[in-house]
């Protein structure tokens, strides 16, 4: 299977799963097989979750910012 299919797959899967369960789905919620691939095709869980659409993309904090706390 392609790398585009693979991809593809595993977001189906997460978005299929949420509609399915009515919130978004935990590692828990999948067989060990399909969240083993799922990681594998979109990286850990949280990222997965982001790439889905599921979950919003948390913005990394700048060093700058940092510096404007202190």
């Amino acid at each position: 299977m392609p790398d585009d299919k693979k991809i593809a797959w595993a977001k189906e899967m997460l978005v299929r799963k949420a509609a399915e369960i009515g919130r978004i789905p935990l590692k828990t919620d999948f067989e060990e097989i399909d969240r083993a691939r799922i990681k594998a095709f979109l990286g850990p869980w949280p990222r997965a979750l982001e790439k889905a659409g599921l979950k919003q993309v948390k913005e990394k904090e700048t060093a700058d910012s940092d510096r404007k706390r202190k």
